[in-house]
């Protein structure tokens, strides 16, 4: 795909693809002109054009002095709107949410107290392969080099401190204190998020946003993001490898990993789950990127806490193909999946590994599942296993009038609000093992951050996901440990009119901790939700809160939720019993308490 930035006539991306133009933009360098330097003319305005250009059109900042004349710049740009945040953390987790819907994500924060702040939510976007542009404002041009001590610093005349701690979690930094080049790293930066699908650090000396310079008289010109290509001979080496393979096996089965997204495949996997005929799942990452009315779809592979019946079909397969898989502690349940690597094809986004056989480099994840499709022998035998040995799944028993309200019984609620108009969001804890077991209609978003698993991400993602996608109307599922985390920022959510249902989960401390390591610590204060929030409403703006203890009243906060208050922000604060918890998460609470406590291998 060649991906166009900066096109003359582009606004926000009409699919999700990363910087996408629409399917009409047409890139045009203007005829020779005298340049004009004028006031619009600066690195700020230029910025802000670019992030329009790549799909971004609001940005979540928090004001700082080394920012305010940049944030000037970026609101003046009409297409570009300006969410301020109650923190840095936040406005990152709201980049990242914001990223996961559009593509594409900004945030912009002030030197080193902002930047040292927002660091955790970049470092999570990147472990989620999220083009994140993190914008920091930096100090005057003329104080570098210097051996002057700056404010919001850490008292030494260094300034590279912050830098230093980005460049291991993007992968791009671009520290302009010059404009002669300014033009030139900013577009690399924007550039390299976009290809790389990570995020990318940008500081600009507070006393050059304003600045006219001739690099900035006109529009940015249009410029193409070299699009990756398949090797043809490796990716047919490939395909006759992956076929040879399969071609031998009774039963394969196809499971879907997280970094689909990132190479862009899901439709390419389709087609050869539509092809082949095999089961298809999904790792719980990826929950969301795969249609789950889809005839095959057999639910989430996760070792011991899959979907019923998943793991069995899975592990006694005698082929698998993963998709983009991350295998780490969290996925694989304490290293405690049953699979054979001679029995694996992993697909990477640019490479293939077939068994304990070759791989096979610079081929692309998409272009390998659209050349297997076309090829591969259809083999439902596997599928037909699992219809034989499936068994609808139970439901769980509805509440007695007066009976607190249970855990599961509020889920069977929940999944009756689904539908192609909603987007789901999942906190790290308990909320990861419930919404794995909703069964998403055609359309639903679906996000939950599993590799990075930074408590409180919910808040800000779903201010900015809810931003990136107003159509949709976003449920949050949040625990109250996670919840404390980062409250603030549903002020924000107020402010910008924003819709979004969320449940707090209010079950007295952090639960998921409690399953792998009990303690006095994992217990909380306990808050008075709905007031906190109706302290922060304020009057002013729409938001609604409720408490609720028996399923009766889930029942009808739900529906008040639904219809006379669909255009609020709506807050339910649903009190639980503090051992109420899935059955999955005993099993993998159980599972990584053993592998965190592995004794030292003998020296």
């Amino acid at each position: 795909m060649d991906t166009k930035i900066g096109a003359i006539d582009t606004c926000k991306p009409t699919t999700g693809d990363i910087g996408s133009p629409p399917s009409n933009a047409v890139a045009t360098i203007q005829d020779s002109a005298p340049i004009t330097t004028t006031s619009e003319s600066t690195l700020g305005r230029h910025l802000a054009r670019r992030l329009v250009q790549a799909g971004v059109t609001d940005v979540f900042s928090v004001p700082g002095d080394f920012n305010l004349t940049l944030l000037d710049h970026l609101i003046a740009e009409p297409e570009l709107n300006n969410i301020g945040c109650c923190n840095e953390l936040n406005a990152g987790y709201a980049a990242d949410g914001y990223a996961r819907s559009r593509g594409v994500g900004a945030c912009v924060v002030t030197f080193t107290v902002g930047g040292l702040s927002v660091l955790n939510a970049i470092a999570g976007a990147y472990s989620e392969n999220l083009p994140v542009i993190c914008i920091v404002g930096g100090p005057n041009s003329n104080d570098f080099g210097t051996n002057r001590i700056l404010h919001h610093t850490i008292g030494l005349p260094d300034f590279s401190q912050e830098l230093r701690c980005f460049q291991t979690v993007t992968c791009y930094q671009a520290v302009v204190n010059n404009l002669e080049d300014a033009h030139e790293q900013i577009d690399k930066a924007i550039a390299t998020a976009l290809k790389e699908s990570k995020p990318v650090y940008i500081s600009i000396s507070c006393n050059l946003a304003a600045t006219p310079h001739p690099t900035f008289a006109r529009d940015p010109v249009p410029f193409a993001l070299t699009p990756r290509m398949s090797n043809t001979m490796g990716l047919e080496a490939a395909v006759e490898a992956t076929l040879e393979f399969l071609n031998k096996a009774v039963k394969p089965v196809m499971v879907g990993g997280p970094k689909l997204r990132v190479a862009k495949a899901s439709e390419a996997f389709l087609e050869l789950a539509d092809a082949s005929g095999y089961p298809l799942a999904v790792m719980p990452s990826a929950k969301g990127l795969v249609p789950e009315n889809h005839p095959h779809f057999i639910g989430t592979y996760w070792g011991a806490v899959s979907t019923p019946f998943c793991s069995e079909i899975v592990e006694s397969a005698d082929a698998y193909i993963f998709a983009g898989p991350i295998f780490n502690d969290y996925s694989s349940v304490g290293y405690s999946l049953l699979l054979k690597k001679e029995k694996a094809i992993i697909v990477h986004p640019d490479r293939v590994v077939v068994a304990n056989g070759p791989t096979f480099g610079c081929v692309l994840m998409s272009d390998f599942f659209r050349e297997l499709a076309k090829r591969v022998k259809r083999n439902e035998t596997a599928y037909e296993n699992y219809e034989r040995i499936f068994v609808p799944e139970g439901k769980p028993l509805k509440c007695k009038p007066g009976e607190p309200l249970r855990v599961n019984a509020m889920f069977q609620h929940i999944q009756k609000m689904l539908s192609s108009e909603t987007a789901v969001i999942a906190e790290t804890g308990d909320s990861w093992f419930n919404c794995q077991k909703l069964k998403l209609p055609k359309g639903c978003g679906y996000e939950f951050q599993m590799q990075y698993g930074s408590i409180g991400w919910s808040v800000g993602a779903t201010l900015g996901y809810a931003q990136a996608t107003p159509e949709k109307r976003v449920l949050s599922f949040i625990g109250d440990g996670s919840f404390q985390v980062t409250a603030q920022d549903i002020s924000t959510m107020i402010r910008n009119g924003q819709k979004a249902i969320i449940f707090l989960i209010n079950n007295g401390g952090y639960t998921i901790e409690v399953e792998i390591h009990d303690g006095p610590y994992n217990v909380i204060k306990n808050w008075n939700y709905t007031g906190l929030v109706d302290a922060i409403h304020n009057g002013e703006g729409k938001c609604w809160t409720t408490k609720v203890r028996y399923e009766e009243e889930l029942v009808e906060a739900i529906k008040t939720a639904t219809t006379e208050k669909k255009d609020s922000l709506c807050f339910i604060e649903v009190i639980v019993h503090k051992d109420d918890t899935s059955k999955e998460l005993l099993e993998w609470g159980s599972r990584g308490s053993a592998a965190n406590g592995r004794p030292p291998n003998p020296q």
